[in-house]
């Protein structure tokens, strides 16, 4: 291993030899482009003469080369290329610039942002039209809940430590390409809120986490193809249980029942007792019905009467706006992998009540 002198905002472009290599003797130093191209080309030996940074860049930091530095001899690179059964077209060098965030390289020829942008469009489109689709009668409120849920940075984050990806204690050049990398937050900042500082300053490993995750899935998508990412949305983000029922919270359920009813034409909402058991007890149970003419919308019980009535009207209002079609519509997105496909439109409802 050889020392090397360089600036830190500049180390990736001297991290592999290969990178003076393919400029070749007597030439300039190649672009951050052709030095990251080269990556892919020349594998990096132990013991191979690192070459010397131009003069026109000030000798400010001792860093060590590794061999770890280059994708291609990453061992946690190619593990994790393989735990998640990306294609061979999927190449390992993409993988490795999705684990660098911005807040330890600031070339954005190097850091995942721009991959992490593309990737953010995605979850969102996706995540959207299989909502909307799916549950068509989806108040705003509880759609943008179920998204926070499905592909916020906290659902990100913890697909991310489910794919078995470890993070660097700190960005330093002779971290392991198969390393997560960014610049910690330091102890005790606020990261709420406004209050929230720069992404130069750090990051949590929870942000760090997500934004990999998104470039992840850029990366599927600009190598593979729009139908491998969509099956990997599947796999990956709609296979994980998401109780969509108890992302509602109704103020005043039977104030907005018959608000409903009276929209959409049927008979004012009743609410009846159907049984009741330990009624002059410390704990009794009460089953009250919500009927509307002579057919019962739901059931709801409690300790109460009043309690029961309100359980029952927030029931019958989940089963309305948790609505599924009997025969699923197509997503729109259904034409970007079959062009010539047959599309059935989704149902668009009346929308929520207001109250």
């Amino acid at each position: 291993m050889k020392r090397m002198r360089c600036r830190p905002s500049l180390c990736g472009r001297f991290l592999c030899p290969g990178a003076a290599a393919a400029a070749g003797p007597g030439k300039p130093f190649p672009t951050p482009q052709a030095a990251w191209r080269a990556l892919s080309t020349v594998s990096t030996r132990p013991n191979a003469a690192v070459p010397s940074p131009p003069a026109e860049y000030p000798a400010e930091t001792v860093v060590l080369v590794t061999p770890s530095r280059d994708p291609l001899s990453s061992a946690k690179l190619a593990a994790l290329h393989a735990r998640l059964s990306l294609h061979p077209k999927f190449p390992v060098q993409t993988l490795a610039r999705a684990l660098i965030d911005q807040s330890a390289e600031r070339d954005r020829f190097f850091n995942n942002s721009s991959l992490a942008f593309l990737g953010n469009t995605l979850l969102g489109y996706y995540g959207t039209e299989h909502f909307l689709c799916t549950y068509p009668r989806l108040p705003s409120v509880v759609l943008q809940a179920a998204m926070a849920a499905s592909v916020g940075p906290r659902p990100l984050a913890s697909i991310g430590r489910e794919w078995g990806v470890e993070s660097a204690f700190e960005p330093t050049p002779n971290v392991d390409a198969g390393l997560l990398q960014f610049k910690r937050l330091p102890p005790g900042t606020v990261v709420t809120g406004s209050l929230r500082p720069p992404r130069s300053q750090g990051v949590t490993d929870e942000e760090a986490m997500a934004d990999f995750v998104r470039a992840t899935f850029a990366g599927v998508y600009l190598h593979e193809g729009v139908a491998a990412s969509k099956q990997f949305f599947r796999q990956h983000v709609l296979s994980r249980k998401l109780e969509l029922d108890k992302l509602f919270n109704f103020v005043q359920p039977t104030r907005e029942l018959s608000r409903l009813c009276a929209r959409e034409g049927f008979d004012s909402p009743v609410a009846r007792l159907l049984s009741e058991t330990g009624r002059m007890t410390n704990t009794p149970v009460f089953i009250v019905g919500i009927y509307s003419g002579n057919e019962c919308l739901g059931e709801g019980q409690g300790g109460s009467l009043n309690e029961a009535r309100i359980k029952a009207a927030a029931n019958v209002l989940k089963g309305w706006y948790l609505y599924r079609p009997f025969d699923t519509a197509d997503v729109p997105s259904k034409t970007d992998v079959y062009p010539d496909a047959t599309f059935k439109p989704t149902m668009i409802d009346s929308g929520e009540v207001i109250v």
